[in-house]
């Protein structure tokens, strides 16, 4: 979140701020992001129909529907390169979960993992029904090495695809998949500023609240049941609430008059670390979510906004303008040993510390000044310029695999959300609908 977006409603008046712009298995997972990391070639032999009448939209659309979603997911995944099966005359298996003999020479052409599956529709229930079963073939044991049945309504068609990819990621990671995490952010409804939810490809989109204010910068809570945000009441007066996902219950937990911005939760959820200025200047607190007391972290003459945990929950990255322009600085999570961070160019805002440790994203002005994400180490001994081209980019949030990145930009004339490899690979737009949407925050994984 840049302070283009965090200085909104008179802020910018009230905190006296100028930081705006216009608008093994284990071993597979540890080495994904690195350039040099090989791929496990997969291919998808296909989902079958089965069961059930022939319908528009139903039974014969049912089991392609399937495969675009699962391949769609492992082809982000980037665990897995897809493999086109199509010119190696390869077969589905008839009998369920039994290999067809045609899988052998998908894997003497270098095919290390087949993957194939049916699907049924019942339309003589209310939804109908859909049973999903899903086959994993694995070429170095010669043997189907995962079979899973899904069962469930059509409206969670997607959610079966998701959850056999994340599966498929954990059988040859050790790790969860991020098939089935979400992406919250904001979306402008007339005048107001809501959150919304989506999955992480960016479909199934819901609205979580509406009640005509501003409401921004949310982040998750570690078990992905909350978010916490800015609510902006009117111009002097801003509260962090929470809300949650399943009931739409909604609470106040930061209410000490002035602003109070950038709300981030500790990875173990005890601690909020969030910018108020009740004090007069905009300092970094730290909110005990247990006992309600609050610490706080920062005292210079510069202001200090969007602090971002360490995956150890033992370190802070956050922005300030105590040397001028804004820069990135660290510091423990009391409050002490802090420390600058960039110092290269004059602007450097928004930080987000990957889940992996290994890397900070955050906002850079750069020499043409242009508004790009780049990258630095938590040892500032490594930084690299992640986007390019067009429009401003803002607010990156890590995928919990730390293998991905979203973020808004304008590059298409409005704000919208995209996704990024971690490698400035894949730029996908996400969100199609709505006139200004930005702020997304990656959920952690289920």
């Amino acid at each position: 979140m840049t302070f283009r977006t965090v200085l909104i409603a008179g802020a910018c008046a009230s905190l006296g701020l100028v930081w705006i712009i216009e608008s093994g298995a284990a071993d597979v997972f540890l080495e994904a992001t690195r350039s040099e990391f090989q791929k496990i070639p997969l291919g998808v032999v296909g989902i079958d129909n089965v069961g059930g009448p022939e319908s528009p939209g139903g039974r014969a659309k049912l089991g392609s529907r399937i495969e675009d979603v699962l391949k769609a997911d492992v082809r982000r995944s980037l665990v897995f390169s897809l493999v086109d099966l199509a010119p190696l005359k390869i077969k589905a298996s008839h009998s369920g979960a039994e290999p067809d003999p045609s899988f052998k020479h998908a894997t003497e052409n270098g095919v290390s993992v087949i993957v194939w599956g049916r699907a049924g529709l019942k339309t003589d229930t209310k939804p109908p029904d859909v049973n999903m079963d899903g086959y994993v073939y694995d070429a170095g044991s010669e043997e189907v090495v995962g079979g899973k049945r899904y069962a469930g309504s059509t409206s969670v068609v997607r959610l079966m695809a998701h959850r056999f990819a994340d599966e498929l990621v954990f059988r040859y990671t050790g790790e969860p998949g991020i098939a089935r995490t979400k992406i919250a952010y904001v979306s402008q409804q007339g005048t107001a500023r809501e959150l919304f939810v989506m999955d992480y490809d960016g479909f199934e989109a819901r609205q979580l609240t509406a009640d005509g204010f501003l409401n921004l910068m949310p982040h998750w809570s570690p078990d992905r049941r909350f978010l916490v945000f800015t609510a902006y009441r009117n111009r002097n007066t801003q509260e962090i609430d929470m809300i949650e996902l399943a009931t739409g219950k909604r609470w106040t937990l930061v209410s000490q008059g002035g602003l109070n911005i950038t709300p981030a939760l500790s990875p173990d959820g005890h601690f909020l670390a969030y910018s108020s200025s009740h004090e007069g200047n905009a300092e970094l607190y730290r909110l005990d979510t247990r006992t309600k007391a609050v610490h706080r972290l920062t005292t210079n003459a510069g202001g200090d906004l969007s602090p971002s945990w360490a995956p150890s929950g033992r370190e802070l990255v956050f922005a300030s303008d105590r040397s001028g322009g804004p820069q990135l600085f660290l510091m423990s999570a009391d409050g002490s040993n802090v420390r600058r961070l960039t110092f290269d160019g004059d602007y450097n805002a928004a930080p987000s510390w990957s889940p992996r440790g290994n890397w900070i994203a955050y906002v850079c002005r750069t020499p043409k000044k242009e508004y790009k994400l780049c990258l630095i180490t938590p040892d500032g001994q490594k930084r690299r310029q992640l986007t390019a081209g067009p429009g401003v980019d803002d607010s990156p949030s890590w995928s919990p695999d730390g293998r991905h990145l979203v973020f808004s930009s304008t590059a298409d004339g409005k704000s919208q959300i995209y996704m990024i490899n971690a490698d400035g690979k894949d730029l996908e737009r996400i969100t199609f609908t709505g006139t200004h949407n930005s702020a997304p925050t990656w959920s952690p994984a289920s």
